[in-house]
């Protein structure tokens, strides 16, 4: 059954006999195939999540003390890591490209994972508030090879020049035996001045989430896209088998001819750094949309999906009653490895990369103050009191916990 038959294109809202369905309700009709999850594809975020608690509970407590250049900075959420620097704050994070640059690796492309790499650090940062300022980041290969390494350098120093940070270094690691393709990680620093963090500690009931438009699929769940791929049986280097303009992204070409399926998951992950934190520093000197205290809180829609909402919170839940629409690559994959919404809602960005809450009577001027600046950010739900959960106008797709 064509999705496009049913009047749901590519995550439009339509109402139909006065029942409103959004874009991925209507997949639960084309299952009849074994339904693919993350944790069929090698990825089992529960039992990744209790192996990082047992790591943390693990770790030892800083010897530096309160006070005291780089003594830690209980924040909640774990979006990036705080240290104190006198009357500033640094921020820090780290991650890497993931599997997604497996499907690079088999293409020989690697103009976006540069972007990818720097995106997944700086973005972090910007949910506690903080101004990324610096990059470093780690290359590991099983050979070196001198044409992946410019193309890698290129796409570093692009994604630093969009991110607004130095690359202040790296490492690059040859390392046969140990891995057997190549790997790309970093980590990156921010600031923001002592007491402005951005925590979600003063979240109400009534807040507003704005969402922010994302640009593919960003670094999060290829495990699971490249299984669906294997199923469908489709070349990453044949033309797209599905049509892939949507109104808030632009796909990065890297051939010319028709875009490619190769290209469409390959597409860089968008980095927040414009407008995020222009309405962040213009809030703090008063020249911007709102007060600073009117932005209660920011979160990275990245694994987990909107789970990651319940991060900022321990006692309020999160309602989804106008989602963003949803990005084409999105509605293909549910359709060919059969997957749930709700597995689809807490894998990927299903086309939302961020959300910023901001507090009710403000909301329209921030909203407008983003989409100037960032086309197709706008309201996608609201803040209340009916207890820590995540739900969405789509009833299946609920979660309880990250």
């Amino acid at each position: 059954m064509k999705v496009v038959k049913l009047l749901i294109i590519f995550g439009e809202v339509k109402k139909i006999s006065n029942r409103v369905i959004h874009g991925l309700d209507i997949l639960r009709t084309t299952m009849d195939r074994e339904p693919m999850d993350y944790a069929s594809s090698g990825v089992d975020i529960d039992a990744e999540g209790a192996a990082v608690a047992s790591l943390v509970g693990a770790l030892s407590s800083s010897v530096r003390r309160k006070g005291e250049f780089g003594a830690p900075v209980p924040l909640a959420g774990g979006f990036g890591g705080i240290i104190e620097f006198g009357e500033h704050r640094l921020a820090l994070a780290t991650d890497g490209v993931g599997s997604k640059l497996m499907i690079a690796n088999k293409l020989q492309r690697y103009e976006g994972v540069g972007i990818d790499c720097v995106a997944m650090n700086v973005n972090d940062l910007l949910c506690v508030g903080a101004e990324p300022i610096a990059f470093v980041d780690y290359i590991a290969v099983p050979k070196t090879d001198i044409n992946t390494h410019s193309k890698l350098g290129k796409s570093l120093a692009e994604a630093c020049a969009r991110a607004r940070v130095t690359l202040a270094g790296g490492e690059t690691a040859t390392l046969p035996g140990i891995v057997t393709e190549l790997d790309l990680s970093g980590t990156a620093l921010g600031w923001f001045p002592k007491g402005g963090a951005i925590t979600g500690a003063k979240i109400q009931p009534g807040d507003i989430m704005i969402g922010l438009p994302s640009s593919g699929i960003h670094s999060n769940g290829y495990s699971l896209v490249r299984a669906i791929v294997e199923r469908a049986g489709n070349s990453l280097a044949e033309k797209s088998p599905f049509e892939t303009e949507h109104e808030n992204r632009v796909i990065e070409r890297f051939e010319d001819g028709d875009i490619t399926l190769g290209e469409v998951l390959l597409n860089p992950t968008r980095i927040y750094v414009n407008p995020l934190v222009d309405l962040i520093k213009h809030c703090r000197d008063g020249i911007g949309p709102c007060d600073v205290s009117d932005i209660k809180a920011i979160a990275h829609i990245t694994g987990g999906g909107l789970s990651n909402l319940l991060r900022l919170h321990d006692v309020f839940g999160w309602h989804i009653e106008d989602p963003l629409p949803v990005l084409p690559e999105f509605i293909w994959l549910a359709e060919q490895g059969s997957v749930s919404a709700k597995e689809m809602h807490r894998t990927f960005n299903m086309g939302m990369g961020m959300t910023v809450v901001v507090s009710k009577d403000v909301s329209e001027s921030v909203e407008k103050w983003l989409n100037q600046r960032l086309p197709g950010s706008r309201y996608v739900g609201y803040v209340h009191d009916r207890g820590n959960e995540v739900t969405h106008l789509d009833p299946e797709v609920t979660f309880s916990h990250y």
